[in-house]
């Protein structure tokens, strides 16, 4: 897929403000400080597009790009970020509850995850979250530049492990480093396959 243009839309913390549904739709979503905003400024070829921060936590709101004019993307709000407050986690959670519920057009989730990481029990919970709401989803293991191929296959692995003790078939797994560019084609591919079924 060649992106020939990227634009941001709106950002909001209400479905009900939302873009009008008639797009594909595809929501990025992790732990606080995963890498999601570089991620998606790398697959948009645009540095500023999504605001990138050191602090964890910058995304609050439900932020929406429309990508060559043909489908939606969603920066969602990282989720277990410690130092937010027990009453802004419960905003959270009814925030992201109701736009997974609630947007029709929403074609598939891209769940974030650390590849420096051993399986974490905040990620794990998410995806049966998702899972059980019957949102199609996908997962991209980020910043992969940051230790050995070795260590990440390793820890991959052992998410494959993990996930295989609730799950019968896996989701899609993708690798990505918005650094040196790796798993953007892949992506890409997915998406733009997913959006030409949708037409067929």
């Amino acid at each position: 897929m060649i992106i020939k243009e990227a634009k941001f839309v709106i950002s909001n913390t209400k479905v009900s403000l939302c873009p009008t549904p008639d797009k594909p739709e595809y929501a990025f979503i992790g732990r606080s400080n995963v890498g999601k905003s570089s991620l998606i400024n790398m697959l948009m070829e645009q540095k500023g597009l999504a605001k990138t921060s050191s602090s964890p936590g910058k995304t609050q709101l439900i932020n929406h790009f429309i990508v060559n004019d043909e489908w939606f993307l969603v920066d969602l709000p990282g989720y277990g970020y410690a130092k937010v407050s027990k009453g802004s986690r419960d905003e959270w959670r009814k925030m992201i509850n109701y736009y997974f519920l609630k947007r029709e057009n929403l074609t598939c989730v891209f769940v974030l995850i650390d590849s420096r990481h051993k399986p974490l029990k905040q990620d794990l919970d998410f995806i049966d979250y998702i899972g059980k709401l019957g949102i199609p989803f996908a997962i991209i293991f980020t910043k992969t530049d940051k230790q050995s191929a070795t260590k990440t296959d390793a820890n991959i692995a052992a998410y494959r492990r993990s996930l295989r003790e609730t799950w019968d078939e896996l989701p899609p797994i993708f690798q990505s480093s918005s650094t040196s560019r790796e798993g953007r084609d892949e992506i890409l591919a997915y998406i733009e396959e997913i959006n030409t079924s949708m037409k067929a």
